[in-house]
C-alpha cells in the first residue's frame, strides 16, 4: 500500500503521544490505515463500519481522501 499524506485531511489527527504517532480519526485511536487496510483487503465499507463502529459516511470520506491522494488496488463503491 502507497503511503498517504493525511496532512490535509480533516478527518485525522496525528499525536506523536497516541498510537505511535499513526495517523488515526480524530477522536479516536483507530488508525486510518487500518481502515484502508481492511478495504483494500475486500471487506466493504459496511463490513467495515460495524466491525470499528465508525458510520458508513466516515469511512466513505476517508476512503475518497485516500483515493484523491495515491491509486487503489480497487476502486471505491
Amino acid at each position: 500500500m502507497v503511503a498517504v499524506d493525511w496532512s490535509e485531511c480533516t478527518l485525522v489527527e496525528i499525536d506523536p503521544r497516541r498510537v505511535g504517532g499513526r495517523p488515526v480519526l480524530k477522536g479516536t485511536r483507530m488508525p486510518v490505515e487500518d481502515i484502508l487496510a481492511n478495504y483494500e483487503y475486500g471487506v466493504s465499507i459496511a463490513e467495515i463500519s460495524e466491525q470499528f463502529r465508525i458510520a458508513p459516511r466516515t469511512i466513505q470520506d476517508l476512503l475518497s481522501y485516500a483515493e484523491s491522494h495515491h491509486t487503489f488496488a480497487r476502486p471505491i463503491r
